[in-house]
């Protein structure tokens, strides 16, 4: 199982960027799949998920309305289209795989629950 996380750079507040996470090995319907983020000196925290939440997508609440996750099972790839941009939003990005969660909890957020982890890709937000 491999996951290639692409589409990060720079970008100045109040931008936008579109991640790719393509995913080779293993069927995308039949997982979860998610973003996460580490920031400097910060603790690898969630972003939002697909096939995670009563077997749909879930978000932080802090970044619901501004990020928008979706798949496309024939490219196999998940995208995370981000809006509006802050320099809080710096990070490294990173994609997972892990079962999906047909429970309409937040489960489907917890980085414990992935498996199969990206090499990461840079976004830095600054003017």
């Amino acid at each position: 199982v491999q996951l290639q996380a692409s589409g990060g750079g720079s970008v100045q507040p109040g931008g936008s960027l579109r991640l790719s996470c393509a995913v080779s090995g293993l069927r995308l319907d039949d997982y979860g799949i998610a973003w996460f983020r580490q920031a400097p000196e910060k603790e690898r925290e969630a972003v939002a998920c697909i096939h995670c939440r009563g077997g749909g997508p879930d978000y932080v609440d802090s970044l619901k309305g501004r990020f928008t996750i979706s798949g496309d099972s024939a490219k196999s790839t998940v995208y995370l289209q981000m809006l509006s941009l802050t320099p809080e939003d710096t990070a490294v990005y990173y994609c997972a795989a892990g079962p999906p969660n047909y429970f309409t909890d937040s489960a489907g957020l917890r980085p414990g629950r992935y498996d199969y982890w990206g090499q990461g890709t840079q976004v830095t937000v600054s003017s």
